[in-house]
């Protein structure tokens, strides 16, 4: 090039502005790249390529890992508002439970020619009139069987005194004893008082929890539909199409649950209490109701409420009964687990037995009661959605539109504008 060839391309380059030698932006460019060489990482930077001794495998895991933390944060973080928010979180699960259960009679009265809101009323005041009254039931039960059912477990009580003193060798002051110290303990001045309190905090927390789940209830099953296209819309436009085909999955699933559940239980409760009224035990409404109550809750719920009835027939009845109830409990179970579970639920809600029991151990130590019971539809709602996203749907359904806001109408035109 010649030397006023050189001089015009310094001329044009003094208006462009010189790298600077603090921040070379070439030199940043390339120390962001990476090679790999061996089994080393090898970056580059503005001193040459250095060895960082990180091999491919590592990067890869502490890739995972810091992901892998980030998601247990955020769960970690959702799990504590849900326990903080629980006086909410849980009326409003026991609505949608509620609503799964009960949407289709609200859908009949409306086929009927009844309004949906006046319907969903009517579902709601006629579901706290059946508890009501099944409440009543037990209660008038248990008090006109008192005073006997008092004397039996006195008996029982005594035979259970007998049994000690002559397998375990503990002699009646021994036993004497053991009651008083039980006695006193529960009797106490300030522990008394403490468990008044906390009687009386818990029963202001579940009426005020069955108030939100009724109101809940009411609204899901008058306006479902627009509270469910609002949630929709709060998702980010692409993502809106898969949320509304998961939660109808979701649903499809919880629905399936709730009302297999609810057989599985009658039948539960119909078997066991049969089996009582054959072999003459007191409470049989209160066993049946108490049966019924207990199935919500799989394995467990089944375990303790079958235990009841086998105890109640030991102190009424003596051993033989107790052993022969045993039998008709262990029977009914096995009918429900082998027949009427796989027979109801199907394909709809495919969760392993070993996660039932995981998710029941967790819904324990997270809520308690309260976990035990929502522990397992919330499982299979999870495993749906999951599968769902993967495409790895049971039973793929057509795709139904996504619920969308009305447009409001265009004005016409008047004519004399028109002919203008």
């Amino acid at each position: 090039m010649s030397e006023a060839g050189r001089e015009e391309d310094d001329a044009a380059g003094e208006g462009r502005e010189k790298p600077s030698p603090v921040a070379d932006n070439e030199v940043l460019d390339e120390s962001a790249e990476t090679v790999t060489r061996g089994d080393h990482l090898i970056a580059a930077s503005s001193q040459g390529r250095v060895d960082t001794g990180v091999t491919p495998g590592m990067q890869i895991a502490s890739a995972w890992a810091w992901r892998f933390l980030v998601i247990v944060a955020a769960v970690v973080v959702i799990g504590y508002g849900m326990r903080y928010l629980s006086e909410v979180v849980v009326p409003v699960t026991v609505g949608v439970l509620l609503t799964a259960l009960l949407v289709p009679v609200t859908n009949g009265l409306q086929r009927l020619r009844l309004p949906r809101g006046p319907a969903a009323g009517i579902t709601v005041l006629a579901t706290i009139v059946l508890v009501a009254g099944l409440l009543t039931l037990v209660g008038t039960q248990i008090a006109s069987q008192f005073e006997s059912l008092s004397t039996q477990v006195g008996e029982g009580v005594q035979k259970l005194r007998d049994l000690a003193r002559i397998n375990f060798g503990l002699t009646d002051a021994d036993i004497t004893n053991a009651f008083n110290s039980l006695r006193d303990e529960i009797t106490s001045g300030g522990a008394l008082g403490q468990r008044a309190a906390e009687v009386g905090s818990t029963a202001t927390h579940v009426l005020a929890g069955l108030a939100i789940s009724l109101f809940c209830l009411f609204f899901f099953l008058y306006q479902g539909d627009k509270i469910w296209a609002w949630l929709v819309r709060l998702f980010p436009r692409q993502a809106r199409e898969k949320a509304d085909s998961s939660g109808r999955k979701a649903w499809v699933s919880l629905t399936a649950f709730v009302r297999a559940t609810i057989i599985v239980a009658g039948v539960d409760a119909i078997g066991i209490s049969l089996g009582a009224a054959i072999l003459g035990l007191p409470l049989v409404s209160a066993i049946g109701i108490l049966v019924f109550v207990g199935s919500f809750v799989p394995v467990v719920g089944a375990l303790i409420s079958g235990a009841v009835a086998v105890l109640v027939a030991l102190v009424a009845k003596g051993p033989l009964v107790a052993i022969i109830m045993l039998g008709v409990v262990i029977g009914v179970q096995q009918l429900e687990a082998h027949v009427l579970q796989p027979f109801l639920l199907g394909r709809a809600v495919s969760v392993h037995p070993l996660a039932i029991i995981l998710a029941i151990a967790t819904g324990v130590v997270v809520a308690g009661i309260v976990g035990a019971l929502v522990a397992v539809p919330t499982a299979a709602v999870l495993n749906t959605i999951v599968n769902h996203l993967a495409g790895n749907d049971v039973d793929p359904e057509p795709p139904r539109p996504l619920p969308r806001r009305p447009l409001p109408r265009r004005k016409q035109p008047s004519p004399e504008v028109a002919d203008g």
